[in-house]
């Protein structure tokens, strides 16, 4: 049995995706060691002239975007990867444990997570093959009240406009299966987030203390404010015995 001939256009888009691939892996690069990206540092960096790298980034914005998905891709098998290392029906300890992993390397990796917070957005998500930080948290979740089933929020009980927002939401979850009764649990992930990402936040940047940061003060209290909607108040004691322990890996 022979093997049909690779196809032109086939040849063609594999030598697209690898060049694609290589001026990633270069701005990357750039933005670690220089602290920006640019088109000309770029094809420079390549030996590319700049209309040949046009080609596959139109404009700065697009090669930002381009990098910044890149970024959120590996920080989310980064994050999965930690989260995989806790046991399989420990659904807390894996959603602890993949918080403490992005915020590591959010701390260690200054200029790609601010070209991250800066240039993904939920409309990312039609963009990508693969899931997202926010996909993996969000699944995370899911998996934590599946076993807790904490209190969900009816949507009449919430204000209206946020109510028709969350029956048909824009937010990086799989929501197969989840039915418009239980559209409040998209509100508690919303919010889980927002405090998670927001405290990073103010760690990397240093808006607070630096030793509130270097003692993780503020992102331990965080996750104990967390514990009550989540449905985790009994199991603290144990949570925060492996938040030491990650946090001292």
């Amino acid at each position: 049995m022979t093997t049909a001939p690779t196809s032109a256009s086939s040849t063609r888009a594999q030598t697209h995706a690898a060049t694609t691939a290589r001026i990633v892996a270069a701005a990357r690069t750039l933005l670690v060691n220089r602290g920006e990206v640019t088109l000309r540092a770029v094809a420079r960096e390549l030996g590319m002239t700049a209309p040949a790298l046009y080609r596959y980034a139109a404009s700065h914005e697009e090669l930002v975007r381009m990098v910044a998905i890149s970024i959120d891709t590996d920080v989310a098998e980064r994050i999965t990867g930690a989260a995989d290392g806790q046991p399989a029906d420990d659904p807390a300890g894996r959603l602890i444990a993949a918080a403490v992993e992005f915020r590591q390397w959010a701390l260690d990796n200054r200029e790609e997570f601010s070209l991250v917070f800066t240039n993904v957005d939920v409309d990312c998500v039609d963009e990508v093959s693969s899931p997202g930080t926010g996909m993996i948290f969000s699944a995370l979740l899911f998996e934590l009240w599946e076993k807790y089933r904490f209190p969900i929020p009816a949507l009449t009980d919430l204000e209206p406009g946020l109510a028709t927002i969350l029956r048909d939401p824009q937010v990086p979850a799989d929501l197969t299966g989840v039915p418009e009764e239980m559209r409040g649990l998209v509100w508690i992930l919303e919010r889980a987030w927002s405090r998670l990402y927001g405290t990073v936040t103010l760690e990397v940047f240093r808006h607070i203390d630096p030793r509130i940061v270097d003692e993780a003060h503020l992102f331990r209290a965080m996750i104990e404010d967390q514990a009550a909607p989540l449905g985790l108040v009994d199991e603290l004691p144990r949570l925060r015995t492996l938040i030491r322990d990650l946090l001292a890996r």
